[in-house]
């Protein structure tokens, strides 16, 4: 009988240990990082994507409307400053810029013979003039008659030269009417697209209507990401600061770049955050290998920089610069630390912890709180 009443309350000794057993508190599994010294970046980055632009670009049209007479380049052409491009039909501007040079021609011709004239009249006033002074032999009224007449020639001399001045300014309105059906290349550049035909009427985009340009010229010999960084970090950004651009295209950050503008005023969009639009031109030839207009780019600019400091995970920390210290027992332990410079990946420690620090990364995880007993995943 004391048997049995031994193993019953062996059983049921055995029986609470497992209970109490099973009803102990479980470790999370957490992610760690022993706190080191490196190098800490202090910079600010866009709050809206931004979007890769050429350093130039231009939607050319005629000045004038008209039919396509001649289309002189396809897209993806390289063209010269000053090349044609495109030319809407002219033929009746341009008959009139040949009848104008016609009119000059026959104006300076008219002016030679108004001005010989003129000049054989002065002549002969000249002559009868010295006659009447010495001899007495003419008159006054011929020689009054003589020079009225020599007068009246080198005031049509006169006239004939100022119609070739008209003749040359119509001529110049003649050409420039030819110019307004023309499009030329503005720059060195490539033809992006060519948005018309042979035979095709096109026209200027009327004032505030904008309409598909004939050609899209851009100039690809630099290139700038421009990004909208918030009112309150614009502030600190100023032109010459150095900064790093990320594409969602390629997965190695470019950080040749330089900031070239910070735009003198702040965009208003409704229902988001005043924005500063900032530009960011990569200076290294490799950095701009592959790299097209249009792509969607992030930008960083680096405002300071320290090389040696205490530094801990921006994964690791909670609000108020708080972590969650790993003490000796795996029990996590909630400490404060002063912060100094920052970015997306590190902040510097001032003080508050130290070096070989163990603190959690998964603060997002269930359970990883102030005094809960953890376990370190291991790779």
């Amino acid at each position: 009988m004391k048997i049995k009443t031994l193993v019953i309350v062996a059983a049921l000794a055995l029986l609470i240990a497992v209970f109490f057993y099973s009803r102990r508190t479980q470790p999370v599994e957490v992610e760690a990082h022993s706190l080191s010294r490196g190098e800490v970046l202090a910079s600010v980055a866009n709050t809206r994507v931004g979007t890769i632009k050429a350093c130039r670009r231009a939607y050319l049209a005629p000045a004038t409307g008209g039919q396509v007479a001649a289309l002189h380049v396809k897209e993806g052409a390289k063209v010269k400053q000053g090349q044609l491009l495109l030319e809407v039909w002219n033929q009746d501007l341009k008959a009139q810029v040949e009848l104008q040079k016609a009119q000059i021609k026959a104006n300076r011709a008219s002016a030679e013979q108004a001005c010989q004239l003129a000049g054989g009249a002065e002549r002969e006033a000249d002559r009868l003039s010295r006659l009447q002074g010495s001899k007495q032999i003419v008159s006054i009224d011929q020689v009054d008659k003589s020079v009225t007449s020599s007068k009246s020639q080198r005031a049509g001399c006169r006239a004939a030269q100022q119609a070739i001045e008209v003749a040359e300014a119509q001529l110049a309105v003649a050409e420039a009417a030819v110019r307004r059906t023309l499009v030329l290349a503005p720059f060195d550049g490539t033809v992006a697209e060519v948005n018309a035909e042979l035979g095709e009427f096109v026209t200027p985009s009327p004032p505030g209507i904008p309409t598909l340009p004939p050609i899209d010229l851009l100039d690809l010999s630099c290139l700038t990401v421009s990004a909208p960084i918030d009112e309150v970090d614009a502030a600190s950004i100023k032109t010459g600061m150095s900064a790093c651009v990320s594409l969602d295209a390629f997965p190695d950050k470019r950080c040749s770049g330089v900031v070239t503008r910070v735009a003198p005023y702040v965009l208003e969009k409704e229902k988001q955050a005043r924005t500063v639009e900032v530009e960011v031109t990569l200076n290294n030839p490799k950095d701009l290998a592959e790299l097209l207009p249009g792509y969607s780019a992030d930008i960083e600019v680096q405002l300071s920089q320290k090389s040696d400091v205490l530094r801990v995970p921006a994964e690791a920390i909670l609000e108020n610069n708080r972590v969650l210290l790993i003490g000796d027992d795996n029990v996590l332990h909630e400490q404060s630390f002063q912060a100094g410079l920052s970015n997306w990946t590190f902040t510097e420690v001032v003080s508050g912890l130290k070096e070989g620090d163990r603190v959690v990364l998964s603060i997002g995880k269930d359970g990883v709180v102030d005094g809960a007993l953890i376990s370190i995943k291991h790779d």
